[in-house]
């Protein structure tokens, strides 16, 4: 039993480790996913912007809330542009709701009106694990040095499927966004997520 016990801890710790590696503060981790539209997209790829990872799942009834009333439209309109990039992930597995193919995931965003700047597949559930993702929505704000990570976990302060609540609510995003703007940190900087569980 003694001879089990060493490296038991030495597996809780570096199981620990790994996943104190996505938590604000900590470095982004890298990863390279297809995208709906044929390209290949990496993290690494925009160094020195302000990324936002959105976990997303259109069968999902919490993000229906954010798409249907134009929430989440109007957050990837204020924030997208030249030095902010928005990453749509769907880390639904095949055969799992909210699984799409690329030529459906295109059709959603033009029906939708939605406007991020890529969305991304994740059909084995690599990125959507290795990040840690719950929930769909799960928001992620990561610096403009492409770097670390500021804001990790709901969209906003009340955990309702009612779009009645958006209004009400604290956004977590845009209290993220405005903090990185005048050169602070997001506070808070972690909060639990919302919706969905992520269908792996």
């Amino acid at each position: 039993m003694r001879h089990l016990f060493a490296p038991l801890v030495l597996l809780a710790l570096c199981l620990g480790t790994a996943q104190a590696k996505v938590a604000p503060g900590n470095p982004a981790p890298d990863f390279t996913l297809p995208s709906a539209s044929g390209e290949t997209v990496s993290l690494s790829d925009y160094s020195g912007k302000t990324v936002i990872l959105e976990w997303t799942n259109h069968g999902c009834p919490f993000v229906q809330k954010h798409y249907d009333s134009g929430n989440m439209q109007s957050l990837q309109t204020r924030y997208t542009g030249d030095d902010v990039v928005w990453l749509s992930i769907i880390s639904s597995a095949p055969g799992k709701q909210g699984h799409v193919t690329p030529e459906k995931a295109m059709a959603l965003t033009t029906a939708r009106e939605a406007t991020p700047t890529h969305v991304l597949l994740d059909e084995d559930g690599t990125v959507g694990r290795m990040y840690g993702a719950k929930t769909t929505p799960h928001m992620y704000v990561i610096d403009t040095e492409g770097t670390m990570l500021a804001y990790m976990g709901a969209i906003d302060s009340i955990p309702s499927a009612n779009p009645a609540d958006i209004e009400q609510a604290m956004n977590y995003v845009d209290t993220s966004m405005t903090a990185l703007a005048q050169g602070d940190l997001p506070d808070p900087a972690s909060t639990r997520p919302y919706g969905c569980s992520v269908k792996y």
